[in-house]
């Protein structure tokens, strides 16, 4: 479910959001109440796990928060659900607005903390002081939200390995049950990339990138936060269950202005307009703007590209199962090589990627993907 507010728009953010400036928020979330009951008016939709993201949806009146939080528990009730995550950025979240989401059955809150030091801050264009997340973090406790994630950025223009480090060591103190750690992208159409494009920000190196990744893994699981996808470190028990469903290749739907959503090999995104979804929910009863039908080809594509970022890796069964093909045979010149070199363990069940591997993720995916697209296919199967 996407919220798209936000206090100000990030300069390395290319989700959809906008700034809330005293807008009235209430068509929007109506609108999303709305496109919700219908997502959800099939009694065969189970749904195990709700993320509710942005934007930031914390930043909504408390009134207003409420009222969606009151409509989706109505129709999804908090007790049947693995995971419910709901993203938050620090200082936008208070007693009151703690209070809605354990009462509401949140089980986890992301908190978008990125850097400890106010310089990389600023250099991402983020509001917040470091000194406004531990007190976020006691808040959310203090009120019954016992699981908390924190978001880290590394690979910033001007970060150092000692400052990076002092953001990991100040995050484990605070004892999350969950840390993401995601290297810096540069996004078109971004700030951050246009500041790149016109010498005004030298990006970090390629190599102090990696070595600053290879350092959260150790001090992450030194501290009990074991990795289990390329970008994710959890204590046991506290994986993202929802994150896993996308990468896993499950069925997900999607609520909201540019929402993506995909099921019976159909897949949509909703208008990335917050007025234009308005209008189109009240006018039509959806805000589709694409749609697209999974082939085989797109499957075996997208399960190599999303199972391979679990250090569980690719489910070979499942594989066999959902696309009709061998991996092994169809993988078989790329796995020795890859293996070869100590980038890819294969076993009878599963490949996935090693330690030196997830350095080198982008380009074994690629060469996978590539051997996807080769002339000898498996009949057409929809999943």
């Amino acid at each position: 479910m996407h919220i798209p507010f936000c206090e100000t728009k990030c300069g390395y953010c290319d989700f959809y959001s906008v700034a809330l400036k005293g807008r009235d928020t209430g068509p929007l979330v109506e609108a999303v109440i709305h496109e919700c009951g219908m997502r959800l008016a099939d009694p065969s939709r189970e749904v195990r796990t709700v993320f509710l993201g942005g934007g930031t949806p914390t930043i909504l009146p408390a009134d207003r928060l409420a009222v969606l939080l009151e409509a989706l528990r109505r129709r999804v009730p908090a007790e049947d659900l693995a995971d419910f995550t709901v993203e938050a950025n620090p200082a936008t979240v208070d007693d009151q607005k703690a209070r809605l989401l354990a009462e509401a059955g949140v089980k986890r809150v992301s908190l978008g903390a990125q850097s400890f030091f106010p310089r990389e801050l600023d250099t991402l264009e983020r509001i917040h002081s470091p000194d406004d997340i531990a007190p976020s973090v006691e808040t959310l406790r203090r009120n019954g939200i016992l699981q908390v994630n924190l978001d880290l950025i590394f690979g910033i223009p001007g970060q150092t390995m000692d400052s990076w480090g002092e953001s990991l060591r100040r995050a484990v103190e605070l004892l999350p049950n969950h840390v993401a750690c995601y290297g810096l992208t540069y996004e078109p159409l971004t700030r951050l990339t246009a500041l790149r494009d016109h010498g005004r920000l030298i990006p970090c190196d390629e190599s102090l990138e990696a070595d600053m990744y290879l350092l959260a893994m150790d001090v992450l699981e030194s501290a009990g936060l074991a990795q289990y996808e390329t970008s994710n470190f959890a204590t046991p028990g506290c994986q993202s269950e929802h994150n896993l469903m996308y990468w896993r290749n499950r069925p997900y739907l999607g609520v909201g202005p540019s929402a993506s959503g995909c099921r019976d090999g159909r897949r949509y995104k909703n208008v990335a307009d917050v007025n234009t979804y308005v209008r189109l929910m009240n006018e039509r009863g959806h805000a589709e703007a694409e749609v697209e039908s999974i082939d085989t080809e797109m499957l075996m594509i997208e399960m190599v590209m999303m199972q391979l970022r679990l250090v569980e890796g690719l489910s070979l069964v499942a594989y066999r199962e959902r696309t009709g093909a061998d991996p092994l045979e169809l993988f078989g010149s790329v796995i020795d090589r890859f293996s070869g070199h100590g980038v890819l363990e294969v076993s009878e069940t599963r490949m996935a990627l090693t330690r030196r591997g997830r350095l080198l993720a982008d380009e074994v995916i690629r060469e996978l993907a590539c051997a996807c697209r080769a002339p000898e296919r498996a009949p057409s199967r929809v999943p």
